[in-house]
């Protein structure tokens, strides 16, 4: 089979962070009509556990069930699911989904620190500098009078800044621990199972159960396309960093901010003060001081 051109290469990156850019606006439409945190996630993780059990059944393959596998999606459900799209529902019902789009972004600003604590990376200058940007990026949104539509909605920035927090602990322990032998789409549809499993309790117990109708309006399509567009995104992302490496793939990170932007201006009519558009530029440069280089090969 002919390996594709570097140019295919690149129009996939961009249409997978386009794509993940818009789950930003459609989690805010999802989360419009106040159906409740831990509702929206149980019906998030339903989709992609359809999705991913889908693609998992056409590849034949079947889903390790051994100790270890299993304290890994344990791990990740709450790691990557449970806890940061708790908070991300929260906060994107309250803050532009702009705002969060470009929030996100900081996963591996808080990705390098973390790793270096542990001792699993090593000390960059270069690095640090795009640390010391991106907070530059956070602050140009929080402290400006006119950065926000309403400076109310200052106080809810720590909460949207705990998923990515959650979200590079989820990167760093899979850094550090690997998948056991599996996949990415078999450690996702594992973790995603879990994921539902936790979820039901929490979300009995605090009464955010809501049943899908069997009309879907504006917001539970919304969610529908969101949690779909999300595994096969992923899934398209897993494919891409084994043809074109890893670090090539996660150049989607720029296009996901960006596109966050457009989506939410495009689907949410929100616009943004230049003190927000400096923050996205200086985020995105800082982005790219963070991001290790591609290795030269012989």
């Amino acid at each position: 089979m002919k390996t594709p051109s570097r140019l295919v290469y690149a129009l996939i990156l961009a249409a997978i962070g386009i794509g993940w850019g818009a789950t930003q606006p459609l989690g805010k439409i999802a989360a419009s009509t106040g159906h409740p945190a831990f509702g929206l996630i149980f019906w998030q993780l339903v989709v992609c556990v359809l999705v991913l059990g889908a693609l998992t059944l056409a590849r034949g393959k079947g889903l390790p069930l051994h100790r270890r596998a299993l304290e890994f999606y344990v791990v990740v459900a709450f790691l990557g699911t449970l806890i940061p799209n708790y908070t991300f529902y929260y906060s994107v019902a309250r803050l532009p989904a702009g705002i969060m789009s470009i929030v996100i972004s900081t996963i591996p600003l808080i990705a390098f620190p973390i790793a270096l604590a542990l001792g699993t990376d090593r000390y960059s200058t270069r690095r640090m500098v795009g640390i010391l940007l991106g907070l530059s990026g956070v602050l140009l949104i929080a402290l400006p009078q006119a950065s926000l539509p309403d400076r109310a909605m200052v106080a809810f920035l720590p909460v949207a800044m705990i998923g990515p927090l959650f979200y590079a602990l989820e990167n760093t322990f899979v850094a550090a621990r690997g998948t056991d032998g599996m996949d990415p789409l078999q450690a996702m549809l594992g973790a995603s199972i879990a994921g539902v499993v936790f979820c039901v309790p929490l979300m009995l117990l605090m009464g955010h159960w809501f049943a899908m109708p069997l009309s879907p309006g504006r917001a539970e399509w919304a969610l529908i396309v969101s949690s779909a567009l999300h595994a096969l995104l992923y899934a398209s992302f897993v494919w891409l960093a084994s043809r074109a490496g890893s670090v090539f793939a996660s150049q989607s990170a720029y296009f996901t901010t960006a596109s966050g932007i457009v989506w939410a201006m495009v689907l949410l009519g929100e616009r943004f003060s230049p003190w927000v558009w400096a923050a996205a530029g200086v985020m995105l440069c800082g982005l790219a001081l963070v991001a290790p280089r591609q290795r030269q090969t012989a």
